[in-house]
């Protein structure tokens, strides 16, 4: 009997986490792929009761999804925003690991903790810090440059709003990566450096050669969480949208969705347009780690 008990422990420690994952999760997911299907329909001029009813859709939302221009260019600047970000990010936390990882650095807990914590500020208090910074008006940046005779460039209008914007989600997310990256090459054994050091090889050949092939998955797993990021970007194109005319109501797909579903209250084609970006999402992702690990297992029979 007691043996029976034993075997249900791990069942019932689940159990919370279950239901939480359930009722917060898969059920909100499920009900956004139904409303996908759905529509209303509306008679005559749409009032008094049974004037508009929810009908049976199929696909007529998924195909207005794909044929809708404003969502299709708020995708094209996520790539050209995700072009930016992401190896920006992951080519600055590889460095500061690496840094941080050398025997000659100087007070690496505080340069840690530095370079972390702007990934404890929320989203939307660093979108907003940057905006004012980025405002001529008030930006001391500009001030300096006009004292200096210099020109004030405007980075809140046309391409240089993909820089502010990038420069945003690169600060916050840098120290997330770094210490992902960080903690990798700290569980590489000390032998490895000192069987190559005893080699010859110099600390840039280290960490070419060894800590940066070493730390490979880890590298794969900053790039997997940067690209759904990337694609899932709302915080900083939002909080910036009320400091410029240059972000529209659906400058990224999500804010196209929340568009339809809170400003012209269609919920229905906000549901099917979600279902397609996190289709996309799971599609990105599932043939990157694909990629990645049939070409780790090449490496393995090599």
């Amino acid at each position: 009997m007691g043996s029976y008990r034993g075997r249900k422990a791990p069942y019932l420690f689940l159990v919370p986490a279950t239901v939480l994952f359930v009722l917060f999760f898969t059920l909100p997911i499920g009900y956004a792929v139904w409303l996908s299907f759905r529509k209303v329909e509306v008679s005559g001029l749409g009032l008094g009761s049974g004037a508009r009813k929810e009908i049976w859709a199929g696909l007529e939302n998924y195909s207005g999804a794909l044929s809708d221009s404003e969502l299709l260019n708020g995708a094209l600047r996520v790539l050209g925003y995700g072009c930016i970000v992401v190896p920006v990010m992951l080519g600055l936390a590889l460095l500061f690991a690496l840094m941080l990882d050398s025997e000659q650095v100087r007070l690496a807990p505080f340069t840690r903790l530095a370079i972390f914590l702007p990934y404890a500020v929320p989203g939307v208090v660093a979108a907003l810090l940057w905006g004012f910074l980025y405002l001529p008006d008030v930006s001391p940046f500009s001030f300096v440059l006009d004292k200096l005779g210099l020109p004030q460039p405007d980075l809140l209008d046309g391409g240089p709003l993909y820089l502010a914007l990038s420069n945003i989600a690169v600060w916050g997310g840098t120290g997330f990566n770094m210490i992902v990256i960080y903690t990798a090459l700290r569980a590489i054994p000390a032998e490895v450096y000192e069987a190559a050091k005893l080699d010859g090889a110099t600390p840039l050949q280290i960490a070419l050669r060894i800590k940066i092939p070493m730390v490979a998955p880890s590298l794969v797993l900053t790039f997997f969480f940067s690209i759904i990021a990337t694609l899932q970007v709302f915080n900083e194109p939002t909080t910036l949208k009320p400091l410029t005319n240059s972000v529209a109501s659906t400058w990224s797909p999500l804010m196209k969705v929340y568009q339809d579903a809170f400003g012209k209250g269609d919920i229905h084609a906000a549901a099917a347009q979600a279902t397609l970006i996190a289709l996309a999402t799971l599609v990105l992702s599932f043939g990157f780690l694909r990629a990645a690990n049939r070409r780790n297992k090449q490496e393995a029979a090599r």
